[in-house]
């Protein structure tokens, strides 16, 4: 590790708060504007209205992370009406989410941002394509390995 690696792993937040999560919110937003692939999906949808949206995605992971129960929406009805939307747009979504959620947090609150972002991916991922589609091998390893219980649970021989 560099001294330049210790000094961020030294300045992550260890526990997520309304103020750092309305950071890590804005800073993730400000990726995906200037990304390639995701800026123009996201600048479709969103033109004009990001001093609505970021507010509400303040409150929606403020509500899955803090328990704040500010959030009044529908996750699925949300994003079913998005033209053009496959597979890696949900794959390149979650590597900026979760890098820049690293980047911000240490890894025991970090988990609490992963966590709920991978399942609901899954969940729309499973919406949009069908039950039949295969969710990404990467997407579910590593869904498995910040959730062990999930595995755990599923894991029983049978004996």
């Amino acid at each position: 590790m560099t001294t330049t690696d210790a000094l961020t792993a030294d300045t992550r937040h260890t526990e997520p708060t309304e103020d750092n999560i309305r950071e890590l919110v804005y800073a993730f937003y400000d990726r995906v504007r200037g990304d390639a692939l995701l800026g123009p999906v996201f600048d479709g949808v969103l033109a004009g209205r990001w001093d609505d949206h970021l507010p509400k995605m303040c409150r929606f992971w403020a509500s899955l992370v803090l328990g704040s129960k500010t959030y009044q929406g529908n996750v699925q009805q949300a994003h079913q009406p998005l033209p053009g939307i496959e597979p890696r747009h949900f794959s390149h979504w979650l590597y900026l989410f979760l890098d820049t959620v690293e980047s911000r947090y240490r890894p025991a609150a970090a988990i609490q941002f992963m966590e709920p972002a991978l399942r609901i991916a899954q969940s729309l991922q499973l919406s949009r394509f069908g039950w039949n589609y295969t969710i990404p091998a990467e997407q579910q390893a590593l869904l498995t390995r910040i959730a062990p219980r999930e595995r755990a649970a599923g894991s029983g021989h049978g004996h």
